[in-house]
């Protein structure tokens, strides 16, 4: 079968199943209402905060507060997308219709990451200007320097973690076990080590601390990252690119 009829037909089973529309609204909801409320929050805390904090206050950052649980919904996208058909036993048929297995799982990866990237962009926008609005005259604007850069690094930062998420979700087959790894993973393991001192130059380099340094406009009070916005992307690549590249040989490798 033609790549641009998998890319087809992959299309058609995305839309089709409920759970990923869902998935992909809550992520943008949830993104955009926590970030306008903490950003309302902030604005009202700002006079209590520190000389220093008021000096290193990152108006765009804040507004991307949402992000971190908007992620959540990002991840249960990208699990879905790879594993439903193994859940429900529907891989069997797809592979039959599809033998050339890199064809199959890279038209899945690449439907779903361009309806990533579009909510994750338009997510990160709206999150911007509506959490803008919520600051006040505390607010940053699109044109000053590494506000627009952030922004559009809103939307690859979410389009890299569904990415991520299916890169495992391909390795593991199944959802919960995916879920039960990755929710761990990015809500409990990467905070720990990421602000623990004794592991804090690891969890520095884990997918998701590297990533969010794009979002970040005005660097932290003692911040001591070894890498900048586009570098902590880069990490967060390397990582997607190792979980995709799993998926593809573990695809090949093993039965259905």
């Amino acid at each position: 079968m033609a790549v641009t009829q998998v890319v087809r037909s992959e299309w058609t089973k995305i839309r089709s199943v409920a759970s990923t529309v869902w998935t992909l609204s809550l992520a943008a909801f949830v993104t955009i209402a926590l970030g306008m409320l903490i950003s309302a929050l902030a604005k009202s805390e700002f006079g209590n905060m520190s000389v220093e904090s008021q000096a290193t206050f990152d108006p765009t950052f804040v507004s991307f507060a949402g992000m971190s649980l908007g992620q959540l919904a990002m991840i249960v996208f990208g699990v879905l997308v790879v594993s439903n058909e193994y859940s429900t036993g529907m891989i069997r048929t797809s592979l039959a219709a599809v033998p050339q297995r890199v064809n199959f799982l890279f038209s899945k990866v690449a439907v779903a990451t361009v309806l990533a990237f579009v909510v994750g962009i338009v997510t990160s926008f709206l999150a911007f200007f509506l959490g803008q609005a919520m600051l006040g005259s505390l607010k940053a604007s699109i044109s000053d320097p590494g506000v627009l850069r952030a922004v559009i690094g809103g939307g690859l930062y979410m389009t890299l973690i569904a990415m991520f998420s299916m890169g495992v979700a391909a390795m593991l087959r199944s959802p919960m076990l995916s879920l039960g790894i990755l929710m761990p993973f990015f809500f409990l393991i990467s905070n720990v080590l990421a602000n623990v001192s004794a592991t804090k130059k690891i969890g520095q380099f884990l997918p998701d601390r590297a990533g969010s340094k794009i979002l970040q406009v005005v660097t932290p009070l003692n911040d001591d990252t070894p890498y900048g916005p586009w570098g902590g992307l880069g990490i967060m690549v390397l990582w997607v690119v190792a979980a995709l590249i799993g998926g593809f040989v573990l695809l090949q490798r093993r039965d259905a």
